[in-house]
Formats: structure tokens, C-alpha cells, sequence
């Protein structure tokens, strides 16, 4: 669902070029739109990538009150100068062509957390960075069965090298809090499993 405001605005995309095309596809857009005051903004010019869009999904068990959180290596965070570009993330996958959300969020348990995910609470759609991607992310946390421990995983041929971290709710709660979670999809996820923890683990445990 898309937020429609009172008094829609117009917006014109005059004309587009591609850039680039490989596994991202950069665009370049030729854009005017309506202006707050009145009148019109533009023409004008931005580059967007496009990757299609993703899910997001928090592994947690409400039997243990534990989570799974994953780590791994990220080039963006290295060409921003961090000098351990390592991120505390959520499980999180591109949508490929023909598949639901839902599918996108079981599979990328597995692949990335060895974790089943038996259900799903749809948390909210945002997007990831709109000032240059169209990419909007599907939140969720899924339902799993965690024990506590660790465990390396990923695809070898994506060249994904991932560890988890299966600890307890409030633990996550401590890192994202001090800091340690710094990847944007992962600390929104973790927020509002601590403003609903209580919730869903009633919903949950009340479950056959």
C-alpha cells in the first residue's frame, strides 16, 4: 500500500536513460513535479539504482525468547571507512520474479540461518534508501525454533560467507541500544520486536 496525501502532487518523468546494467541497473531520470507552494520543480536530473525489491525477516522463538541476528562482510560500509565493515544484520533477500514475500522470507531463513520459519508477522513495507534506489523492503518476524549457539552460513557461489547469532531477545535489545546493530532494516525490526515483544509472545504461545 501506498500513502496517497490529502491533495495528491503530480509528477512528470520526461525521459530516462539507462546507465548501467549488470546485476544493479543505474538509471538516470529527467524529472519535474509539483512544488509545496505552488508551480513546478524541474525539469531536473537523478540517477537511481534499481535491484527490485526485498524482504526482511527476523527469526525469533517465543518458547526461549530468543532471536537470530547474522553478520556479515559489507563493501558499502568498507568504502564508507569503517574499518571493521562486518554489520550486525536481519535475514534479508531479494524478491525474484514470480515469488510471494513470504517464500522470499522462509528461503532466506534457511539459506542464511539454517532456521525454519513456521509463521509470519508482516511488520511494514519501507524503503530502504529513496533519495537514489527504488528498492522498498517487506518487514517481517517469523516464528522459528532457536537454540542458543552459532553457526556459519550463505551460498558459495554468491561468495556469502554469513555467522549468526541466536541470543536472547533482551541481549539484542542491549546491542541495539549500545550501538552494535548499525544496518537500517535491522535495527528497525529489532525496535519493534521490543515494542511488541509481549504481545506476540502471547498471540504466539496461545497458538496450537
Amino acid at each position: 500500500m501506498f500513502y496517497i496525501p490529502p491533495m495528491p502532487r503530480k509528477f512528470t518523468i520526461h525521459r530516462r536513460e539507462t546507465l548501467f546494467q549488470g546485476y544493479f541497473r543505474m538509471e538516470r531520470l529527467h524529472i519535474s513535479h509539483d512544488k509545496f507552494s505552488g508551480g513546478t520543480v524541474g525539469p531536473f536530473t537523478r540517477e537511481v539504482m534499481e535491484r527490485g525489491h526485498a524482504v526482511v525477516v527476523l527469526p525469533y522463538d517465543p518458547v526461549s525468547d530468543m532471536v537470530i541476528l547474522i553478520e556479515q562482510f559489507r563493501a558499502g560500509a568498507m568504502l564508507a571507512g569503517d574499518p571493521q565493515p562486518w554489520l550486525i544484520e536481519s535475514v534479508a533477500g531479494i524478491i525474484d520474479a514470480g515469488e510471494a514475500p513470504e517464500q522470499v522470507a522462509r528461503r532466506e531463513a534457511m539459506e542464511e540461518a539454517g532456521c525454519v520459519i513456521s509463521d509470519l508477522v508482516h511488520i511494514q513495507d519501507c524503503y530502504s534508501t529513496p533519495g537514489c534506489m527504488s528498492e522498498q523492503a517487506k518487514l517481517y518476524v517469523g516464528h522459528a525454533t532457536i537454540e542458543t549457539g552459532s553457526g556459519v552460513y550463505g551460498i558459495d557461489h554468491e561468495h556469502e560467507d554469513i555467522r549468526t547469532h541466536a541470543i536472547p531477545a533482551d541481549e539484542a535489545f542491549d546491542w541495539l541500544l549500545a550501538g552494535k546493530i548499525r544496518s537500517a532494516m535491522a535495527v528497525i525490526v529489532v525496535q519493534w520486536l521490543m515494542l511488541n515483544r509481549d504481545e506476540l509472545r502471547e498471540r504466539w504461545l496461545a497458538s496450537p
